[in-house]
């Protein structure tokens, strides 16, 4: 049975160069690179330039529902199939901060031995990856505003953590009050005052659209077994607990898994759903959230050293790695593609780390 309202196929044309957008693209690969140079010389060790911190390196498996409909049953769920699954946690900032620094939480999802027709330059891997932060919109409407995001956080990585953890402390405060008119504030959630909540029971969303087969769409994972429903808004304790996400994330999975339902939007209003300005939400009445495949993670040791360095050092994440029929779409997804893999190449550069992706859960260690 097709979906109603139909979605809107993509045409080349919906997606518009901004003025000056190359220029853009040099300047963000060269701020990225920068807050990795900076961290690499504080730290002795480089570090992803955004996203920095791991709060938990997992492995499992995604299974696609039977019975999609053929609007859904797209690229990787064009039919029923399991995918080993690799998903890295993790915080917005480039620098190591304190988890007294409460930022916005990303949720990293690489998929194994997928086939399909690959992106260019991806042609000889067989990985899907989704990038995902618990919030529905980005930070910025584009990319020339997303370069002036990346450079405030250039001039302010490693400045001061003392201080940024007072400040933090007093803008979850703020956006309390916030919530509690019954409100939201994404900047102040990604200036430190992000709740001190679960990070387990966070829903985790693209924030920009990627192709979904002939149509457009954007993705989230969503908690769907219990024991991590519980976690949703759970408070957790920051003060005196540097590493606190990530214990709270490996006291979890010690005893217990979780599984999530990863959903997809699709485009039905270029009006109420822009492809070029991510920082609009897509609205649910006008097209409603459908789930295509459940995320399964055992329990298990979610910090093991020897899969800490394999995916922390040796492993990258992009929306450019993966299948034609998923490819990257907005102006931001343009300019992430050469500055992730500028990044990248720094980061392994100065780890003295070959970079590759897996092809199967043996490539990742632990």
């Amino acid at each position: 049975m097709s979906l109603s309202p139909a979605p809107l196929p993509y045409q080349r044309d919906l997606e518009v160069t901004e003025a000056d957008e190359a220029e853009t693209d040099e300047a963000l690969r060269e701020a990225l690179v920068g807050i990795s140079r900076t961290v690499a010389r504080d730290e002795g060790h480089a570090y992803r330039s955004v996203h920095a911190k791991s709060h938990g390196l997992l492995r499992g498996r995604l299974t696609v529902a039977p019975g999609l409909a053929p609007e859904l049953a797209q690229g990787l769920c064009a039919q029923p199939a399991e995918y080993e699954a690799v998903v890295r946690l993790s915080s917005t900032p480039g620098d190591l901060l304190d988890d007294g620094v409460s930022t916005p939480r990303g949720l990293a999802l690489k998929l194994l031995d997928v086939p399909g027709e690959r992106l260019p330059g991806t042609e000889a891997d067989t990985t899907q990856d989704f990038l995902m932060v618990n919030g529905p919109v980005f930070s910025a409407p584009t990319a020339k505003r997303f370069l002036q995001t990346v450079k405030l956080l250039a001039a302010t990585t490693d400045k001061a953590p003392h201080a940024k953890k007072v400040l933090s402390a007093a803008l979850r405060g703020l956006e309390s009050l916030v919530e509690k008119a019954g409100g939201e504030s994404a900047t102040l959630k990604a200036l430190g005052g992000h709740p001190a909540t679960h990070i387990l029971g966070e829903t985790f969303f693209t924030q920009v659209p990627v192709l979904w087969g002939p149509y457009m769409a954007k993705l989230s994972l969503a908690p769907l077994s219990p024991e991590l429903k519980a976690l949703t808004d759970q408070p957790i304790e920051l003060k005196g607990h540097p590493h606190a996400l990530r214990d709270v994330v490996h006291q979890h999975f010690a005893g217990q898994g979780g599984t999530w339902v990863l959903r997809v939007q699709l485009c039905t209003d270029l009006e109420a759903m822009p492809i070029e300005d991510a920082s609009v939400e897509w609205p649910e009445d006008v097209s409603p959230w459908h789930t295509v495949a459940t995320l399964t993670l055992p329990p298990q040791d979610s910090w093991p050293e020897a899969r800490a360095e394999a995916m922390d050092d040796g492993l990258s994440f992009s929306p450019w790695h993966g299948l034609a029929a998923h490819r990257p779409i907005g102006s931001i997804m343009r300019v992430r593609k050469a500055a992730y893999q500028a990044a990248a190449a720094f980061r392994t550069g100065h780890n003295g780390v070959a970079l590759a992706e897996p092809r199967s859960p043996q490539g990742v260690a632990g």
